[in-house]
C-alpha cells in the first residue's frame, strides 16, 4: 500500500468519507464540513493511502500557507490503523512534496491528543493555537524541511 493523491471518483469518495469519519462526525458536525475551497487548488497536495481493498485507511493534506510554508490540514487514520505508521507515512509523503514545492517549512494544528506524535516526527510545539467545535484544544506545530 503505498500513498499517493486519490485518483478515481471512489477514491476521492473514500478520501472524504474517512475524512468526515474520522474529524467531523463524533463532535456531531454535518456532512460536507470535511470539504473546504483550498480542496480545489491545484496547488494542494493530498495524500490518500488505500487497502488492496480499496479501503481508505489514512488521509491529509498539504495546502499552501505563506510565502515558502505548507499547512498540513484534515490528518485522519482510520481507529483501526493508529499506530500502524500510517501518520508518519502521510507526512512523510506531504513533506517530500512540500521540498518539491519549495517549502522551507511545514506547520499545522495539532489536536492536544497528537502533540506528542508530531514532537516524536520532528514537529516543534509553537503556541495554543484554537479550541475547535468548543471542545478539542489545538496547537500550532512547525517543521523545517531540510532540502
Amino acid at each position: 500500500m503505498k500513498i499517493r493523491s486519490p485518483r478515481t471518483p471512489a477514491e476521492w469518495a473514500a478520501y472524504y468519507r474517512l475524512r468526515y469519519e474520522v474529524l467531523r462526525q463524533p463532535w456531531q458536525q454535518p456532512a460536507g464540513s470535511e470539504r473546504v475551497p483550498e480542496d480545489e487548488d491545484p496547488a494542494t497536495v493530498h495524500a490518500l493511502r488505500l487497502t488492496p481493498d480499496g479501503t481508505a485507511v489514512g488521509v491529509a493534506m498539504l495546502q499552501s500557507a505563506e510565502q515558502a510554508r505548507g499547512q498540513v490540514r484534515f490528518m485522519a487514520v482510520a481507529p483501526a490503523w493508529q499506530g500502524h505508521g500510517i501518520g508518519r507515512e502521510l507526512l512523510e509523503y506531504l513533506e517530500e512534496a512540500g521540498r518539491r514545492l519549495g517549502y522551507t517549512e511545514i506547520r499545522l494544528h495539532a489536536r492536544e491528543a497528537a502533540v506528542p506524535f508530531y514532537t516524536r516526527l520532528g514537529y516543534v510545539l509553537e503556541a495554543p493555537s484554537h479550541t475547535l467545535f468548543g471542545s478539542i484544544p489545538h496547537f500550532l506545530m512547525t517543521k523545517e524541511l531540510a532540502e
